[in-house]
């Protein structure tokens, strides 16, 4: 049992320091979902009027109906950026010197998806600190309850990622891949509108978000946010999560970049 928690607690270090060296990182993960808050918002405040849905009791301004997706946001970049973080690792062989431990691959990978996670977790209660001074107040009970929700949403995403990045062999693509997920998986959700405006404008587009795995990850942090329990929105992201990691794990191939390389 100390074999692995040295191990777990030297991949989390491993990220911490890459995540400290790296500054620039953590500021762009903030400016996304700053933008959409400070900027996009107030242009949309008056077209997008938001009616009493839950988990809300009364009308909402349009800056409170988003936090929950723009929280998912950084969940889902950082998730991505984390693939990326992956086949640089595979590229510079260090992946393949991590899998020499004698503890078994799933340990490694899953602790790796954990650590990223959690460093994903520092930047959104980051976001959420400057946008409580904004004014934007979750009840001080739901960001504590947020806390689970907002970290089954990073696992899933960052398994997601690690799958993704099983398929990418080279750097170079990984800006293609990447942007052909990411930009579906964002705005064909309810991160940013509810589901009966989607309905509204087209049926096909409404199904299109209901089935998106983002807006029930979006819907799990949005209910905890406000001390609600959403049901479905959970079974889904701990199944998709399950899956994820389960054909992440099963799929990686650590001699990808070797192979490349010989060729």
């Amino acid at each position: 049992m100390n074999a692995y928690w040295q191990c777990f607690s030297g991949i989390v270090l491993r990220e911490w320091l890459r995540f400290v060296l790296q500054r620039t990182r953590f500021l762009s993960a903030l400016v996304r979902p700053l933008l959409w808050l400070l900027v996009f918002a107030a242009g949309f405040r008056a077209a997008l009027g938001i009616a009493i849905i839950e988990p809300y009791d009364t009308y909402i301004p349009y800056e409170v109906y988003i936090i929950p997706g723009l929280a998912c946001m950084i969940l889902l970049f950082n998730g991505m950026q984390g693939s990326l973080s992956m086949v640089y690792d595979r590229e510079m062989g260090s992946m393949r010197v991590l899998l020499t431990s004698p503890l078994p691959r799933t340990f490694l990978l899953c602790s790796k998806l954990l650590a990223t996670s959690l460093i994903s977790l520092l930047q959104v209660y980051a976001f959420l600190a400057i946008a409580w001074l904004y004014g934007v107040q979750p009840p001080a009970m739901g960001l504590l309850l947020a806390l689970p929700a907002l970290l089954l949403v990073a696992l899933m995403l960052s398994a997601l990622g690690l799958l993704l990045s099983n398929a990418i062999r080279q750097l170079e693509n990984f800006a293609g891949v990447m942007n052909f997920v990411i930009f579906p998986l964002f705005f064909l959700s309810s991160a940013l509108y509810p589901l009966w405006k989607m309905r509204d404008s087209s049926e096909w587009l409404y199904w299109l978000c209901a089935l998106n795995p983002f807006t029930h990850a979006v819907e799990l942090v949005r209910f905890a946010l406000y001390e609600r329990f959403n049901p479905v929105a959970l079974a889904v992201c701990v199944g998709l999560t399950l899956v994820f990691a389960l054909l992440a794990v099963l799929t990686f191939n650590p001699q990808h970049a070797a192979l490349r390389k010989t060729n």
